[in-house]
């Protein structure tokens, strides 16, 4: 649950600027928790909404990809339960190939959370996704199959620390590829009402029959602008596979009724 406040504008150019040069100069993972990989089972709220315009970025050893920009969109459409939708305009650069762009493979998810948190108990949740191959894979733009992840996510805060993670497992069609665990654990703090910063560590069971695991970390935040407005980063890389570089930029504009409108 972001803390929500304001920054001066100045402050916020520059931080902005900083986050910028980080994702451009310094140089097929799924990003389900924004700014990071390891996802929360906490659902949009009741009748609000979050839309991110994002980019992500990833330098391997077999060339970089991404997208540039992706859309997402969650909605609360009943109590403890979200709707989720991702579309992508995707990047990919082999080595020594050329750049492909255009339109990537679309997410659908929904999360539901069964489980309330308590001061003992963390609350708990799922989040199932699909992707839906609208992307080209001749083009390297998409994985031309149906890949269904099946998640379980945990989350427990005291104060201004908060601490989540889980996973699950990818059913992965298609040859040569392989079905999967993804596991991943996070833990944030609230700076001050304006920045929240986290580091998370995950890991990805072999996802082709000649691919290896792959054990990596993310340190990112969020800026809240305003009470709407956020700017969310993270970066990282691999202690243990093909990926020597990812980065997470983006914009989150959430939405919904005021609390005496639902009254």
């Amino acid at each position: 649950m972001q803390r929500i406040s304001s920054i001066p504008i100045n402050r916020l150019m520059t931080a902005f600027s900083f986050i910028i040069a980080l994702a451009v100069i310094v140089p097929a993972t799924v990003w389900a928790g924004p700014p990071f990989i390891t996802d929360d089972p906490e659902p949009v709220e009741y009748r609000h909404g979050e839309l991110y315009i994002s980019s992500i970025y990833t330098n391997t050893r077999d060339g970089k990809t991404g997208t540039l920009p992706h859309v997402e969109f969650n909605y609360g459409v009943v109590p403890d339960v979200q709707l989720h939708l991702l579309v992508p305009l995707a990047f990919s650069h082999p080595n020594g190939g050329p750049t492909m762009y255009g339109p990537g493979d679309t997410e659908l998810g929904v999360k539901y959370r069964f489980i309330h948190e308590s001061d003992y108990i963390p609350q708990v949740g799922i989040f199932p996704l699909v992707h839906v191959p609208t992307g080209d894979s001749d083009r390297g733009l998409g994985s031309g199959h149906v890949p269904v992840f099946l998640p379980v996510w945990l989350q427990k805060s005291w104060g201004p620390w908060t601490t989540y993670g889980g996973g699950g497992y990818w059913i992965n069609p298609g040859t040569d590829n392989r079905n999967h665990w993804q596991l991943g654990w996070l833990v944030q703090r609230d700076m001050t009402k304006a920045l929240t910063l986290g580091a998370e560590i995950f890991h990805f069971g072999k996802q082709t029959t000649d691919g290896r695991d792959e054990t990596g970390y993310n340190i990112g935040g969020i800026i809240n602008v305003s009470e709407a407005h956020h700017i969310l980063f993270s970066a990282g890389s691999d202690i243990a596979g093909d990926t020597r570089f990812n980065a997470y930029l983006g914009y989150q504009w959430t939405f919904g009724p005021k609390e005496e409108e639902k009254k």
